[in-house]
């Protein structure tokens, strides 16, 4: 068994982590930390883990951490690069499900979240964890950078026209929407029942941190800097994202769909919908799924609307995070993910 430690289990998508890794065949959950509710139960604070998970949130111990083969961080941006370097050091994999060894610029980095980067030394190591995009590096990494939600909504959508140089000049438009679940469990204004039910809202509309990722995710795929214009929105449901992509290609409607169903033939995690098909968030809630559907607008040639569609907190998080993992250690890549969405 696989001895795994997870580094803040309390937010959603510590929670959701949590609940793929006791159902996963093949790990153990060895390590489950949060300050806040140390000495807790996990099943007292999250029911649904009852009988399933026997184990108690503890203070996070370096020591204890160390002897893990490999930890998680489910942790807000700035804690993963503090802990890093020492288990590394150490020989235990990382995987960080927050934002700090996403961007390969410390400087940029910096800039976008307001705080100097602990160890600028690791961010060229770190390999973004998108399995399409870098499955051969994740599988020799030690450290991993899991993508954010949106990114990995982004990139998914756009990969086969950025694969092939299918893209012509011109902007591409990102209009993105996400579940509340995306702004995290802590208590905000913003995302209370009254303020966010029956209300839908773009926000980051003058930049939101996700675009530096992503601009630099479509820049590895195409070999070249893309223009691009991201815009995410907030609808008043708990989980799900989709990402409304307009671009401009320099192929036929139909050797567009050729090329999304030629590279994804082979991914476990990716399907391409029949041409003229609307994904729906609800076919992927709770499942490491993403669904794309392709569409020409009616008498514009050479103009292409990519709709990807994924659950922000498996696919977009926790999900993608155990995807890595399978990776990282050589099992199935499917191991532990491959459970149904629950309709309706």
């Amino acid at each position: 068994m696989i001895e795994v430690g997870v580094v803040g289990g309390t937010g959603y998508t510590g929670m959701e982590l949590l609940r793929l890794v006791a159902r996963h065949p093949q790990l153990r959950l060895a390590e489950i930390t949060s300050r806040a509710e140390a000495g807790t139960r996990v099943a007292e604070l999250m029911p649904s883990l009852e009988g399933v998970v026997d184990a108690s949130f503890s203070e996070p111990d370096p020591a204890r951490l160390r002897r893990c083969d490999v930890v998680f961080f489910a942790t807000p941006n700035g804690i993963a690069m503090d802990s890093a370097p020492e288990l590394l050091e150490a020989g235990c994999r990382v995987i960080d499900l927050g934002a700090d060894f996403r961007l390969r610029d410390a400087h940029a980095w910096g800039e976008w979240y307001g705080m100097e980067h602990a160890c600028p030394e690791l961010l060229e190591e770190a390999v973004y964890g998108l399995p399409e995009l870098h499955r051969e590096r994740i599988r020799d990494a030690r450290l991993v950078a899991n993508p954010g939600c949106y990114p990995t909504a982004v990139a998914l959508g756009l990969l086969p026209l950025l694969k092939t140089g299918a893209l012509s000049d011109g902007v591409i438009v990102a209009d993105c929407k996400s579940g509340v679940s995306g702004a995290g469990r802590a208590a905000r204004v913003p995302t209370l029942f009254c303020e966010a039910n029956e209300s839908f809202k773009a926000y980051g509309a003058s930049g939101h941190r996700h675009l530096p990722e992503i601009e630099q995710t479509v820049t590895d795929a195409a070999g070249r800097a893309v223009p691009l214009t991201f815009v995410p929105h907030l609808v008043p449901m708990t989980r799900g994202m989709q990402a409304t992509l307009h671009v401009a290609v320099d192929r036929s409607f139909d050797q567009v769909s050729e090329l999304f169903a030629e590279c994804y033939s082979d991914e476990p995690f990716v399907s391409v919908l029949p041409p003229g098909g609307h994904p729906e968030t609800r076919w992927v809630r709770g499942t490491n799924h993403c669904r794309i559907g392709l569409h020409q607008p009616p008498g514009q040639a050479g103009r292409l609307t990519v709709l990807s569609v994924i659950d922000n907190l498996t696919k977009g998080a926790a999900g993608q995070a155990i995807q890595n993992l399978n990776l990282m250690f050589g099992l199935d890549e499917r191991a532990g993910l491959e459970a149904l969405a629950s309709v309706p």
